[in-house]
């Protein structure tokens, strides 16, 4: 009984250093977001949520037209600005405009230098070639600019 006792002790003890190191770390931090119901109020912002949804609906010409409207109303991030370009990417691949649509990641790049398809993105028999080699081309050329520094 005494070293059952003795356990249940311990056991206790370590049980209160843990609570007791919870206790001390700070608080984790929650990002800030934004509501999509006041972005949705920003017209540039509500062109691309349209953009998206005429998109994903298969409204082609639709998503073509806001998604442009979004970016001559001015995103304000340039991630906003990347999705934009990403997805007039995708519609100038799918129908056949190439060069539109290498231009398009370009610009993309241009605005979010982090920018980046997924994997399942960019693994796309119509635009993933395109974004590979534009991706491709604008690693060399940063290379180049950091060789010359």
């Amino acid at each position: 009984m005494r070293h059952s006792g003795r356990k249940q002790a311990l056991a206790a003890v370590a049980a209160l250093s843990l609570l007791a190191a919870c206790e001390s770390l700070p608080p984790s931090p929650i990002a800030p977001t934004a509501s999509i119901a006041a972005l949705y109020q920003r017209p540039a912002e509500r062109a691309l949520i349209d953009g998206l949804r005429h998109y994903e609906d298969g409204q082609f010409a639709r998503a073509e037209e806001s998604l442009r409207s979004a970016l001559a109303l001015g995103l304000a991030d340039p991630r906003d600005v990347a999705t934009a370009r990403k997805y007039l990417a995708f519609l100038a691949c799918a129908f056949k405009r190439l060069a539109e649509c290498a231009q398009q990641f370009r610009a993309a790049f241009a605005a979010d230098p982090n920018f980046a398809l997924s994997e399942r993105e960019s693994g796309h028999p119509i635009w993933g070639p395109v974004y590979r080699r534009v991706a491709a081309e604008i690693r060399g050329e940063r290379q180049a600019l950091d060789t010359r520094r």
